[in-house]
């Protein structure tokens, strides 16, 4: 059985996206995550850099790449391979710089391994982050209608 404090539904405009979170990889993130998905931070947010083949990244209220929340979260790396599906903390320059922007990959990313925070995996609904418009910046992109944490909802 799915662990729910730890299950996201995140309702997109291409479809339903459930991530696992992984606490065990990235504590402080995952809570920071819940935090802010149950102060509605992510509700209209859009995906605002998709790259074919690489990754879908949301999580900026501006919806440009360059906000976050306001506080910034000390790295926690692991061993963790960024594959289809990985959850990961977009960051800046600073390894402890990650805020509330993160992507989804879409294929295999060995470079971003040990670099970057891994804390989830979309276990369902994978087909509806590859029908997200690409671009960078996306024009008209699609947006995180509503995100829930699944005990919550």
């Amino acid at each position: 059985m799915a662990d729910t404090d730890n299950t996201l539904v995140m309702e997109t405009t291409k479809g339903r996206v459930v991530i696992e979170m992984r606490p065990d990889l990235a504590p402080n993130h995952v809570a920071r995550i819940r935090e802010l998905v149950s102060q509605g931070f992510y509700d209209g947010i859009v995906f605002h850099r998709v790259i074919d083949g690489f990754m879908a990244q949301t999580g900026c209220p501006q919806g440009t790449g360059t906000g976050g929340s306001g506080t910034k979260l000390k790295a926690e790396f692991s061993k963790e391979p960024h594959v289809r599906g990985t959850c990961s903390m977009a960051r800046a320059a600073n390894p402890d710089s990650g805020d509330s922007q993160f992507f989804i990959c879409f294929d295999r990313a060995p470079w971003l391994d040990g670099q970057y925070t891994v804390w989830g995996k979309v276990v369902e609904g994978m087909e509806a982050v590859d029908q997200l418009k690409r671009g960078e910046p996306v024009q008209n992109p699609d947006k995180i209608e509503k995100m829930t944490v699944q005990a919550a909802t």
